[in-house]
């Protein structure tokens, strides 16, 4: 009997260490925004953004497929750069969905490049142009389109 429960104790406790030195899955969080603002103008205030204003280095571009790859500087990644995205996806009715990943960093970091691109695309365009009001649907006049 004791040599019984000193197997289980065993392959518990190798079944423990093995769970502990499993390595750690990287973070998938991610930050999203919906650009009324269409395409060319959110691609061009993203680019900028990222380029011009935060002084990050743009790794890859790809305006025709709508992606783009950076090296992501913080303070609290000690200046070393980590690779980031931005992915700009066309939508119904000119609106575009912006994806923001850094995924070796919190996701703080990634709202924080969302809300500024929110906040250019406010300053250098006004407000985003109004969706243009649906057409309302016909009334149904009835099974013999007689109207009562």
């Amino acid at each position: 009997m004791r040599r019984k429960s000193l197997g289980v104790v065993a392959v518990t406790a190798l079944g423990a260490i093995g769970l502990l030195t499993l390595p750690a899955s990287p973070a998938s969080a991610k930050s999203a925004y919906e650009s009324a603002y269409g395409f060319d103008r959110t691609w061009n205030a993203g680019l900028r953004l990222v380029r011009v204003d935060l002084g990050f280095k743009v790794t890859e571009k790809d305006d025709a497929n709508g992606y783009l790859l950076f090296d992501y500087k913080s303070p609290e990644s000690g200046q070393r750069p980590v690779p980031g995205s931005m992915e700009f996806i066309k939508g119904k009715d000119g609106q575009v969905r912006v994806v923001v990943q850094i995924a070796q960093m919190p996701g703080y970091h990634e709202q924080v490049l969302v809300d500024s691109l929110s906040r250019k695309l406010r300053n250098e365009y006004g407000d985003p142009p109004k969706k243009p009001p649906t057409p309302a649907a016909p009334k149904d006049a009835g099974a013999d389109g007689d109207t009562p």
